[in-house]
């Protein structure tokens, strides 16, 4: 009987000086160039991850289309390939339809309405509600700015769209409103569109400042207008095998690392509008802060009765969600 005890006991006491099993890697792809926000937001998430939850997760992060463009990005978190991607809320309308409605244009006019509209919205809580059956969950909604276009000749309002082709991401929302002002469009992958407008493949593209200023684009396509046509924030995810693999209070400190780079991505891409502008004003572009956007608002009214035919009662529930947010914060 001693002698059980004292195997026991050495067994336990060679246990207890076992390393401690290794960090689980998690990985995190996005589009966004090293300088850009959205990578300045996942470094962030990844000390913060790693913090909250001791060192049992370390997340690597991929940026600058490494892994994939964002169809593929959200394509691979359904599917588990990757852990966590960052994306425009139209990119996931490829699972989630109804989400191509934030993409209607001109229903945000601010950074404060596009805020409040983002985190109280009955209609988008109910449509995210909807994300873990599709394969993924959002954690936070990050942001990335209000689109505006950058293109190789002055662009004032729609007469000066008639005829150009002009790059944007797979979102049939966005699709019809910039056919709707007159342009033709291309789709392709951010990192192929620099190329693409320096040989003339197409006139420009459209992106929110941030986006453009990483991207350089202003460079080949000196004319920014900024038309500030959607509202474009950056729900970030999870996939949902990898949620289901936490432990309750690794997914706490997984949500929680999330939910506190929002305010840290919301105030960095706000603050920096200006400053970038006036970078890229500093490097030869033409910054257009006056096109003629009553032009614009008119020429996408078409759009709206359009999405009516196609999601019907969903649309009138966007729209006066965010008219009410428009009243409340002018």
């Amino acid at each position: 009987m001693k002698k059980l005890f004292s195997i026991t006991a050495l067994a336990a006491a060679f246990t207890l000086t076992l390393p401690v099993s290794a960090q689980t890697m998690l990985k995190f792809s996005h589009t966004d160039q090293q300088q850009g926000a959205r990578q300045a937001g996942a470094q962030l998430f990844a000390k913060k991850v790693e913090e909250y939850t001791q060192g049992r997760y370390k997340v690597q992060v991929f940026c600058c289309s490494q892994l994939g463009n964002d169809p593929k990005n959200i394509e691979q978190l359904a599917l588990g390939g990757i852990d966590f991607t960052v994306s425009a809320t139209g990119s996931y309308a490829g699972q989630l339809p109804a989400l191509n409605l934030t993409m209607m244009p001109f229903i945000i006019d601010s950074y404060a309405q596009g805020w409040k509209f983002y985190d109280e919205s009955k209609w988008l809580k109910a449509q995210f509600d909807k994300a873990p059956a599709k394969g993924f969950r959002f954690l936070a909604t990050w942001e990335a700015g209000f689109r505006n276009m950058t293109t190789r000749d002055p662009l004032n309002g729609p007469e000066d769209a008639k005829g150009k082709k002009l790059r944007t991401f797979p979102n049939e929302m966005m699709r019809w409103q910039l056919e709707a002002m007159g342009f033709g469009i291309q789709i392709m992958p951010l990192p192929e569109v620099y190329l693409a407008i320096q040989q003339g493949a197409v006139s420009g593209q459209e992106n929110p400042i941030d986006t453009i200023a990483s991207n350089k684009f202003y460079e080949v396509a000196p004319h920014v207008t900024l038309t500030n046509h959607v509202y474009s924030p950056i729900p970030m995810a999870i996939s949902e095998k990898t949620w289901q693999k936490l432990s309750p209070t690794d997914q706490q400190a997984v949500m929680r690392a999330a939910q506190e780079v929002a305010p840290f991505q919301r105030n960095m891409i706000k603050g920096n509008d200006e400053k970038l502008l006036a970078d890229m004003a500093a490097k030869g572009a033409k910054i257009n802060r006056t096109p003629n956007t009553a032009a614009f608002r008119k020429a996408v009214e078409p759009v709206y009765a359009k999405a009516r035919e196609k999601y019907g009662a969903d649309v009138d529930a966007v729209l006066a969600e965010t008219a009410a947010v428009r009243q409340a914060v002018r």
